[in-house]
């Protein structure tokens, strides 16, 4: 019996590629089908080892393994539109406006995303994502303002 992660690491999927290929299994033909959990134990699905294998075998003869640990995207930084863009640019352009107001206000306080929502536009949502990457930065200039030894005066 294997595991997921071992069919992970003998295939290359991804995990989500994995928990697709069992959750849509009745979608593909029986030898291209992946196979039925065998046991179950602390949460963990095993399979049969060698039903495993007939099945990637099966797999890469008919569907090959060009998309493999493509979780159907690009990979970015997280951060907006894959790091650039005119998405980017705009979250930039929030993201200093409320770093901007939690130093005016000297940190946060409850209600600012809805309050900068209220006077630039645009969904409180996203001005809450704003606010949040906002106050990491506030709270590392913080830190660094502490760190920083104060000026001794001369003798």
């Amino acid at each position: 019996m294997v595991s997921r992660a071992w069919v992970m690491e003998r295939t290359g999927a991804s995990a989500a590629t994995v928990n697709r290929w069992y959750v849509q299994r009745e979608r593909y033909p029986e030898e291209r089908r992946f196979p039925q959990v065998v046991c179950t134990v602390n949460r963990t699905h095993y399979y049969d080892q060698e039903a495993v294998e007939a099945f990637w075998v099966a797999w890469q003869e008919d569907v090959g393994t060009g998309r493999l640990g493509a979780a159907g995207r690009r990979p970015g930084d997280g951060r907006g539109n894959q790091g650039g863009g005119t998405g980017r640019a705009q979250r930039d352009r929030a993201v200093a406006l409320a770093l901007a107001e939690l130093r005016q206000a000297g940190g946060y306080r409850r209600g600012m995303a809805a309050q900068l929502a209220r006077e630039h536009g645009g969904g409180e949502r996203a001005w809450q994502r704003a606010m949040t990457e906002a106050r990491a930065l506030y709270e590392q200039e913080q830190a660094q303002e502490q760190a920083e030894p104060a000026p001794h005066a001369a003798r």
